[in-house]
């Protein structure tokens, strides 16, 4: 039935990404990696040199009381694998009540990528929130499941890694 959900999901992200919007800000690299903080907590032994590393220091602000309830659900952090073996990070930090969102998005090895980091900006249109374009290249969206988790599409050079995030 997951599997089931996580296709359709894709299928409708997909026809969401064709459909002509509004530009966004491209999304820009947060900080160097060099800078950023060590998680606290962690063994380092326990963090493969591939991971997600989302920068400790994003802060999520609550959304207001005039934030609808279907984007305020997006507020938070959220962790999840792609084609269940790329990790990656989301924080959405703040949520307006017309959909603008502001977020850093973390990924880990993928395909050729190395791990990176981008704080920028996103829009939440109906149950999906489409982030502006990764410095790499890469469009990225999630879609709010009934479950309350997110099925995430990343898109780059033709290629495209689906999976769910669970909220941290």
């Amino acid at each position: 039935m997951r599997n089931t959900m996580l296709v359709l999901a894709t299928l409708t992200l997909a026809a969401c990404q064709s459909a002509p919007e509004a530009p966004h800000p491209a999304l820009e690299p947060a900080m160097n990696p060099a800078t950023i903080p060590s998680q606290t907590g962690l063994d380092a032994a326990a963090v493969s040199p591939g991971s997600a590393i989302l920068d400790q220091s994003a802060t999520i602000t609550p959304p207001a009381k005039d934030v609808p309830k279907k984007y305020a659900a997006f507020s938070g952090l959220w962790a999840g694998r792609l084609e269940g073996t790329y990790e990656a990070e989301l924080a959405v930090q703040s949520v307006s009540s017309r959909g603008n969102v502001t977020v850093t998005y973390a990924w880990g090895n993928l395909g050729d990528n190395n791990p990176g980091e981008a704080a920028g900006a996103g829009r939440i249109v109906g149950t999906v929130l489409k982030l502006g374009r990764l410095p790499n290249g890469a469009d990225v969206s999630f879609m709010m499941m009934p479950d309350g988790t997110l099925a995430g599409t990343y898109s780059l050079a033709g290629q495209t890694y689906t999976g769910a995030f669970i909220r941290q």
